[in-house]
């Protein structure tokens, strides 16, 4: 199996996992749709993907431009959501709770408000996949903002899949991977996690978009998947 002839639209699909998971699906010959914020890294996306491919920009906390957003694009195979504003990691003492709530609206509500209005597109046999991460099942000090999110992903996921089936719903949990999401930490203490993640880790190494693409091309294809989290994480949850 594979998406030959089959349109997908990624939401956060210009940088990092999500233009991995737009680049991986255009190889297999989906058309792919991609939406993201700036029309600076949709532009630079549309140079890197086949002709052919639409972009968009979008602000994914903002739910009337959200509602516009899927009556222009209209019937799709599968939507997946990967958008997200860098990693916020503090102690629960230094906490912005103005800052959290930003953190959510995009990671949480978006994805919310995104199926609420894409899903009614999705053809018959199609999908949605959502993006959590492994903070929810292996949470360290300073991640109670993240760990937050990664829950109540898991738990939307499960829920869709039971209140939107036929479409399966579906989301990939991704553990330490190279992205524009750490751009927040200084290059040395980003260096420095990416070093001794990659030292504590089964595999070796820290994970790149690639790798976590495949997860989500997994759950597109898989049509016997519903309300099931993968987690592509090097084996970060067993150490």
């Amino acid at each position: 199996m594979d998406l030959r002839g089959q349109r997908v639209v990624v939401i956060g699909g210009t940088a990092g996992i999500g233009f991995a998971v737009a680049a991986a699906s255009a190889r297999e010959g989906a058309a792919v749709v991609v939406a993201s914020r700036r029309q600076e890294g949709v532009d630079a996306a549309l140079e890197r993907l086949p002709d052919g491919a639409e972009g968009h920009t979008l602000d994914a906390t903002d739910e009337d431009a959200l509602r516009a957003f899927f009556g222009r694009v209209g019937e799709f195979d599968h939507l997946v959501y990967t958008a997200g504003e860098s990693l916020l990691m503090g102690s629960l003492a230094e906490a912005d709770l103005g800052r959290a709530r930003r953190f959510l609206d995009t990671r949480l509500w978006g994805a919310y408000a995104a199926v609420k209005y894409g899903a009614a597109s999705v053809r018959p046999g199609g999908s949605v996949v959502l993006t959590t991460g492994t903070a929810g099942r292996r949470p360290l000090p300073g991640t109670s903002v993240a760990a937050s999110l990664c829950g109540a992903m898991e738990s939307l996921t499960r829920a869709l899949a039971l209140e939107l089936a036929p479409v399966r719903v579906n989301a990939v949990s991704p553990g330490v991977v190279r992205t524009e999401l750490w751009r927040d930490l200084a290059e040395e203490e980003r260096d420095g996690l990416f070093r001794s993640s990659a030292e504590s880790l089964p595999v070796g190494r820290v994970g790149t978009p690639e790798d976590v693409s495949e997860a989500y091309l997994y759950l597109m294809r898989g049509g016997y998947s519903t309300g099931s989290v993968v987690v592509v994480d090097g084996g970060g949850v067993l150490v």
